[in-house]
């Protein structure tokens, strides 16, 4: 990509041409847009394909042009077909150009005289990165087989041929056939009370860009939660779900209040087996959600908060490329916050922002200097490199600043009115600023410049007067956690009974990178970590184990990291192994018994971390 145009102040819209170069995608979006996206799949699983029918709706940008370039990825492309007014098909010339590691092929359509439609039949591939295709054993129900999506960032080319940027947005019908016994969703309305008869369609009317497109099918209950929210899950999962994730409508309204109505109509949630690679992804209509956050005690619902707030920022309002990533995560995860504050209370959201701030405290000054950076330079980071802690921490921690400067208030209508003016738009980090100067930063004189903000945007690091919230609760942690380390407090006197999950997060993420073997033993002995259910206090402290040379918890740490595959959770254990040789064996051992039932993502970082410390032995 080369360098977005300079900075015009007052300028809101860019050029297509702007977003014509996009690293990440092979598309032209300056020669023709898809507008609209016609869909026919039927899901096969003994063969772990989709067998699709795609039917593009195009807007010819440039009458010269003479090709239509989509991206794939893994694709068998079995024709290309223009399609009249009257529904004749004529066969189209096409080109798959050979593989790219991380763009998959291009296909390239000879179209000079500019159908109004473009119809693709083709078969997804059995390890198509952005479907996972899971045994009946590898559920939670063990009765049918189960599929999912993650299309983000770059991963719906491996099952739609498509213009796969985030600055080309499309409306979408579907018509999905299945077997009869399973339900199937996606990123659009879902009917809760579809009968099972193998034949499901959908309608996003609202323009998406294409890592929002999303599917899932399997053995799927339903629980209202709302009068428009309901968990989805499979049938022993959703009782427990539908409790866990109670007080959406409470979230939905309370987001409301802050910035502006709920643009979707329906906010569902699907809770996917265990092997979902993140903790949720904001599919329109339909968030798709990890189980590790079911722990009882809605310690963890901010994932919902999260994922809800993307129906404002990343949703509605989409950064334009994934160099702008920030725009929908930063602000996403200072939502949250609002959002948590609102409905759970100031200590807990406090608490929250505490710990990625210090999380990315200790992280950012081992980034290259270019991953530092919120926008950083073109073509420095991958997409998905660019989904870093830089991205959601050093985004929102960005926007408490300014709310800090500016006052909640006059912030609150800014962001508000930023939502309103960019709806259902994918704009880049410059049209941001230039809407920011006059709509916050000249109309409220004298509380932060524009040369600070870009600072920040542009900038390495985390800038030395950002501020950051105050936690007695965490200052009291740190206090026992200090006398506990000198010998001063007995493990089984830590005033622990009452912390919640966060203060459990707080308390093990600051102990020493490798604390004395001793100390954690006299945790363990007083608190029982080793086996909680709790998958965030379990990643840290099996991590802290197995760094102090804890062979005991391997076992337990196994186990986590079978049953487990959410990046985040899991491959901090397999970092912590491999600084070993034995531990590296163990690892091993592990991932071989866990990839069957890890996601293509998983399997790449783990195989990944594997790698590199087998050739750091030689």
């Amino acid at each position: 990509m080369r360098l977005l145009p300079a900075l015009v102040f007052g300028m809101l819209m860019l050029p297509l041409a702007a977003y014509a170069n996009d690293p990440d995608s092979y598309a032209q979006p300056d020669q023709v847009r898809v507008t609209h996206l016609d869909l026919d799949l039927t899901i096969d699983f003994p063969h772990k394909q989709l067998d699709g029918l795609a039917t593009l709706k195009l807007d010819w940008m440039n009458p010269k042009a003479q090709s239509l370039v989509l991206d794939t990825r893994d694709l068998k492309i079995a024709r290309v077909e223009a399609l009249a007014a009257d529904g004749k098909a004529t066969p189209l010339s096409y080109a798959l150009a050979p593989r790219d590691k991380q763009l998959g092929s291009k296909l390239t359509i000879v179209t000079p005289k500019h159908p109004a439609q473009v119809r693709i039949v083709y078969t997804t591939s059995p390890e198509a990165s952005g479907l996972q295709w899971l045994t009946p054993a590898q559920t939670s129900d063990r009765k049918l087989p189960f599929m999912f999506s993650q299309s983000e960032s770059i991963h719906a080319r491996s099952w739609v041929p498509l213009q796969d940027s985030p600055a080309i947005r499309f409306t979408y019908h579907a018509h999905v056939r299945a077997p009869t016994d399973v339900r199937v969703v996606m990123s659009a309305i879902n009917d809760a009370k579809h009968p099972l008869n193998g034949d499901f369609s959908f309608d996003q009317p609202h323009p998406i860009p294409s890592y929002l497109l999303a599917l899932g099918a399997g053995d799927i209950a339903v629980k209202e939660t709302g009068p428009r929210s309901a968990v989805y899950a499979e049938p022993s999962v959703v009782a427990k779900a539908a409790h866990e994730f109670e007080d959406t409508e409470k979230l939905i309204a309370a987001t409301e209040q802050l910035y502006g109505p709920y643009a979707w109509d329906r906010y569902d949630i699907l809770v996917l087996p265990p092997s979902f690679p993140f903790g949720g992804m904001e599919n329109p209509n339909m968030t798709f959600a990890t189980p590790t956050v079911l722990v009882g005690d809605k310690s963890l619902v901010s994932l919902v908060s999260h994922e809800l707030a993307h129906s404002w920022s990343g949703n509605l309002v989409t950064s334009a490329a994934w160099r702008d990533i920030w725009l929908n995560e930063g602000f996403t995860t200072y939502v949250q916050g609002r959002i948590t504050e609102a409905v759970y209370g100031r200590a807990l959201a406090d608490e929250e922002a505490l710990l990625s701030a210090h999380a990315l405290q200790k992280s950012i000054g081992a980034m290259p200097a270019n991953a530092q950076k919120l926008a950083p330079d073109p073509r420095g980071i991958g997409a998905d490199d660019a989904l870093s802690d830089v991205a959601y921490d050093k985004g929102s921690w960005l926007l408490r600043t300014l709310e800090q400067r500016f006052g909640r208030d006059n912030f609150d209508a800014y962001l508000k009115g930023y939502f309103r003016h960019f709806a259902f738009q994918s704009i880049t980090t410059e049209q941001m600023l230039g809407y920011m100067k006059p709509n916050l930063i000249e109309k409220y004189p004298g509380k932060m410049d524009m040369e600070e903000v870009k600072a920040w945007v542009y900038g390495q690091g985390i800038p030395k007067n950002a501020p950051l919230p105050d936690s007695p609760r965490f200052n009291a942690i740190d206090r026992e956690r200090t006398d506990f380390l000198a010998g001063k407090l007995a493990a089984d006197k830590l005033d622990a009974k009452s912390w919640n999950t966060q203060e459990w997060m707080y308390f093990l993420d600051r102990l020493p990178d490798v604390a004395p073997l001793d100390k954690l033993q006299q945790l363990d002995a007083a608190w029982h970590l080793t086996g909680t259910p709790n998958a965030e206090i379990g990643m840290r402290w099996y991590s802290h184990a197995i760094a102090a040379g804890d062979k005991a918890a391997w076992p337990a740490a196994a186990e986590h990291m079978v049953r487990i595959g959410r990046l985040y959770l899991t491959t901090p254990l397999y970092k912590a192994f491999v600084k070993t040789p034995e531990g590296l064996a163990y690892a091993e051992q592990v991932y071989a018994k866990a990839r069957p039932g890890y996601h293509p993502m998983t399997q790449q970082a783990v195989e990944g971390i594997l790698a590199k410390a087998k050739a750091a032995k030689h």
